[in-house]
């Protein structure tokens, strides 16, 4: 039976919800006929803004690394560009009438480049991982959260038996955190969780070089032969190889496409855009990201933001439109909700309700009892500046953020007297501040194809990265009842609802920008494009060079 059929009512609800998203790119791809017709051979180089934490997918969680992640790893499903789940290294799906469990067939003649067969073992042994204690507890906890067991029906059947529907699963099954990772490197990497060349995958290259700090450097995969529906041809990769340097500034990464160190680059901020947009030899594209936006979340679990006046005193200081043109001219595109606008399950309500009213601000603060302001002008109370901390983790900053934060903390200063104090740190210090609780905002954006995966993260009790600290069973009930939930229309409702409380009731969240991908390029190399639905730029596999 062909896999499209395969998919029965609780698979298919997913696709009305995601389809929307196919339009949301904010540029045009460039046509393959800008380098010619496609061909095999040469290197490029590939000059990217973010080092990515890990190489093992299951530990993925930055949104810059998923163009690396797919050049090595594989996931059973996809998404195409209506928003559809298809099969991948799955050939198709079927889930039970009560929603509780859900069949997949693989495909045949799949091996992990260390030569370990594909098979339903293999997806085993990963899904197996995955809710070992201490290995990867965020996907254990959120979207493995209603996995029962994992079932091997015979070498090419494998079934997951859930204790609640979930039509998260199939998400899950098409993310990186569900990418497949030979069991060998499972069983015998070096440093499994950190990655490297000896943690592999199915994918169209082959991790041959890590040097930290400086790139990592791709081979071809010469076996390949199972690219998934959604790309531009079948067989190995075009390119021999391709190198991803670390460039983070971004006056960097254009000067070395400029003078032709590097063929491509991402992350183009709106002040280096003419640059390429007026160089003939480039081009330029740029498309949204899903998932959620990038937003400042409040720490309710101690003053000042455990007073809601305060909260939404913040909000009111800072004019988002006004703050986001000083740093990204009128190329960012403004957040009203944690929930992205190119998702379908936007809550377009919540558009013009709050926000850049200084004189409600500092009305709320003076509500709140910081009625009183020191020799620098900063509120007080009790003899107590209103202070609250942003640690921002550098492995996560990308589009100028660490300028955006100065941006804000001017803003909340001027309109309300509030001292927001920016620390930019490495990642361990971050983690230790968030552990010991010593923040009152964290910030944060994720390229989650579906909306919902993201906010059990960032908002459920039990979220790996719910630094607001809320505990509230009805938001966690709404939560769960969106992730079971297969009706669309419901589904769309039930998420409205959390927007609604989340941000317009209890404010314990600052929606700043939809995140979004540039992907700048030498007209001379082709099948430069966006993944489908998450709005990143898609792995090496379909690029090449013209002649």
């Amino acid at each position: 039976m062909p896999a499209y059929r395969l998919r029965t009512l609780a698979a298919a609800a997913l696709a009305p919800l995601l389809a929307v998203v196919a339009g949301c790119s904010t540029g045009t791809t460039p046509a393959a006929s800008a380098a010619g017709q496609p061909r095999s051979g040469g290197t490029l180089t590939w000059a990217v803004e973010t080092e990515p934490i890990t190489l093992n997918p299951h530990q993925y969680a930055q949104a810059k690394a998923r163009l690396l992640v797919w050049n090595t790893f594989e996931s059973l499903l996809t998404y195409d560009k209506q928003g559809k789940l298809v099969p991948w290294l799955a050939t198709g799906w079927q889930v039970a009438p009560d929603g509780l469990s859900y069949t997949l067939t693989l495909r045949d003649r799949v091996t992990f480049t260390d030569g370990t067969p594909f098979d339903s073992a293999a997806v085993k042994a990963n899904v197996d991982k995955l809710r070992e204690p201490g290995y990867a507890p965020g996907v254990a906890a959120v979207q493995l959260r209603n996995l029962k067991a994992v079932e091997i029906v015979d070498p090419r059947t494998v079934r997951l038996v859930l204790t609640a529907p979930d039509v998260l699963i199939l998400d899950f099954l098409a993310s990186p955190q569900g990418a497949q990772v030979s069991p060998t490197s499972l069983r015998q990497a070096k440093n499994l969780k950190a990655g490297g060349a000896d943690v592999v995958g199915t994918g169209p290259f082959v991790l041959d070089r890590y040097v930290p700090g400086q790139e990592l450097r791709y081979r071809r995969n010469a076996d390949y032969d199972w690219a998934p529906p959604t790309a531009t041809h079948t067989g190995p990769a075009y390119l021999d190889g391709i190198t991803y340097r670390f460039l983070k500034e971004s006056a960097v990464r254009v000067g070395a496409l400029t003078s032709s160190q590097v063929q491509l680059i991402e992350g183009v901020p709106a002040t280096d855009q003419p640059l390429v947009t007026g160089n003939q030899a480039l081009r330029l594209t740029r498309e949204l990201n899903s998932g959620s936006a990038y937003s400042y979340y409040f720490n309710t679990s101690h003053p000042p933001f455990d007073d809601l006046r305060v909260r939404q005193a913040f909000r009111e200081a800072v004019d988002v439109d006004t703050v986001l043109r000083s740093v990204y001219r009128d190329t960012a595109t403004r957040a009203w909700s944690v929930i992205s606008p190119s998702s379908p399950l936007y809550d377009k309500r919540l558009e013009g309700g709050y926000g850049g009213d200084a004189a409600k601000a500092n009305t709320l603060l003076d509500q709140a009892g910081w009625a009183t302001r020191d020799a620098d002008g900063y509120r007080t109370k009790d003899g107590k500046r209103l202070t609250v901390r942003l640690v921002q983790s550098a492995p996560f900053v990308r589009d100028r953020r660490d300028v955006l934060a100065q941006a804000v903390q001017a803003a909340v200063k001027q309109s309300a007297g509030i001292d927001l104090k920016v620390s930019l740190v490495d990642q361990g210090t971050a983690t230790e501040a968030f552990e010991r609780n010593e923040y009152e905002v964290f910030d944060n954006s994720r390229a989650d194809t579906d909306a919902g995966a993201a906010l059990n993260l960032l908002l459920h009790s039990r979220g790996g990265i719910n630094r607001t600290q809320l505990n509230d069973p009805s938001i966690d009930r709404l939560l769960e009842a969106g992730q079971a939930a297969a009706d669309p229309t419901k589904r769309a409702s039930i998420y409205a609802d959390v927007q609604q409380q989340v941000v317009a009731e209890r404010a314990v969240a600052l929606p700043l920008y939809a995140p979004a991908d540039q992907i700048a390029a030498s007209t001379a190399v082709g099948g430069v494009r966006f993944e489908p639905t998450a709005g990143v730029p898609a792995s090496a596999y379909d690029l090449w060079i013209g002649k």
